[in-house]
């Protein structure tokens, strides 16, 4: 810019604040400006405070919804535990039934096995008929180890005890059914009246550990212990089998009352 402009600039602006129209012109510019700034504000305000409550809103559902998840899953967890005290799990066999099938040869026999809660109390009987009775039993114990397990773990030192299958070995057709179903919640442990995924996630867990050795020990617990007595099964004789809390299995056997020998009972 040369100088004639700059001097030409300069007198132009000493003109302008020199002229009282020009200058009430001016501020007339500048006041109509900040209006439309103050017209926009309080909407922008309350765009801005509608933007706020919105994610308090958001938030304080997310932290509700946490809250009752949170309180949810300890209940379950806790009622878990409890059916995890028992040191042992109890089930009794008769037999119900004998036939023998004349096309085969082979003598059948139905057993009745009722299973007992963690509370002592009697679950579903089930039946089960194969062509022989020299019959076994399996179990599965899936125990926590004290040592390595996390000291505030909740699961510290419990135990699962599951009667798993009933079998009769006869070479290629050895038959067999399952008792408590892999990845399902053993009767016994269910927690009654609901159904919640967390326990569901719990057991799966649980079949994890005992169906992969890897996983166990990674974890801190020790390997699933199997075991599968067997024996002869007679009618007139009822037969209580009983899983202790070292994880081992066995077969009592005592003679039905007298009274009841012979006798089809309703129910």
């Amino acid at each position: 810019m040369t100088t004639s402009e700059r001097f030409k600039g300069r007198l132009e602006l000493n003109t302008c604040l020199s002229s009282a129209n020009s200058y009430n012109m001016c501020l007339e510019v500048v006041s109509a400006g900040n209006e439309k700034v103050n017209s926009k504000n309080p909407k922008i305000k309350k765009f801005i405070y509608l933007i706020i409550f919105a994610l308090v809103i958001l938030g304080a559902i997310f932290l509700y919804q946490n809250v009752l998840k949170y309180i949810g899953e300890n209940k379950v967890l806790k009622q878990v535990i409890a059916r995890l005290e028992a040191d042992s799990r109890i089930a009794e066999v008769l037999v119900t039934e004998v036939h023998r099938d004349q096309s085969s040869g082979k003598t059948f026999t139905t057993i009745k096995f009722l299973e007992y809660d963690t509370k002592q109390s009697p679950l579903e009987p089930r039946y089960f008929t194969f062509p022989g009775n020299i019959i076994q039993f399996q179990s599965l114990v899936i125990r926590f180890d004290d040592f390595h397990i996390r000291t505030e773990d909740p699961l510290k030192g419990k135990s699962a005890y599951l009667f798993w299958k009933v079998f009769m070995l006869d070479g290629p057709n050895t038959q067999d059914y399952e008792i408590t179903k892999v990845n399902e919640i053993p009767q016994g442990y269910k927690i009654e009246g609901i159904r919640h995924p967390f326990e569901e996630k719990l057991w799966e867990k649980f079949w994890g550990y005992a169906l992969n050795p890897e996983d166990a020990r990674r974890m801190g617990i020790k390997n699933a212990q199997i075991e599968a007595p067997g024996t002869m099964f007679i009618p007139g004789t009822l037969y209580t089998i009983k899983i202790e809390h070292d994880g081992g299995m066995r077969i009592d056997t005592q003679p039905l009352p007298a009274i009841l020998r012979g006798e089809r009972l309703p129910g």
